[in-house]
């Protein structure tokens, strides 16, 4: 009987060891924020590519927007509101109509919105990389 319960005895102490040693291991370091072209390609590559030789989906190409008039890749069709736009794509513009399209531009078909400040400076910096 004494051995079993010294069996016993060493039996619950083996296993608060166990678990005194897992609670004192370090912290698994936190996710790395996702990528631009990362998050390009999760968000925006459904509507759009940035890759010419692409065909045109439901979005204009993006490669090389920044700096061009609103409205005016050659052979997509934009809403009445884009089209007549007059403005050149910058990165205040793009961070504007990622937040709110229809906010920017009413009656714009863009769905996609993106309330996270650093999502949207992340998208745009990858396509800065574009130009």
């Amino acid at each position: 009987m004494a051995m079993r319960r010294a069996a016993i005895a060493i039996g619950v102490c083996s296993a608060t060891l166990v678990v005194s040693i897992a609670s004192a291991q370090m912290p698994l370091p936190s996710a790395k924020p996702p990528d631009g072209a990362t998050l390009f390609k999760q968000q925006c590559a459904t509507c759009h590519t940035t890759d010419p030789a692409e065909p045109t989906r439901q979005g204009p190409l993006l490669r090389g927007m920044l700096g061009r008039r609103a409205g005016t890749v050659e052979g997509f069709h934009y809403s009445a509101g884009l089209a007549k736009a007059d403005f050149a794509w910058d990165e205040a513009k793009l961070d504007e109509w990622i937040t709110n399209p229809q906010a920017m531009i009413p009656g714009a078909v863009m769905a996609y919105r993106q309330a996270k400040p650093e999502v949207r400076s992340t998208i745009i910096a990858y396509l800065k990389e574009l130009q």
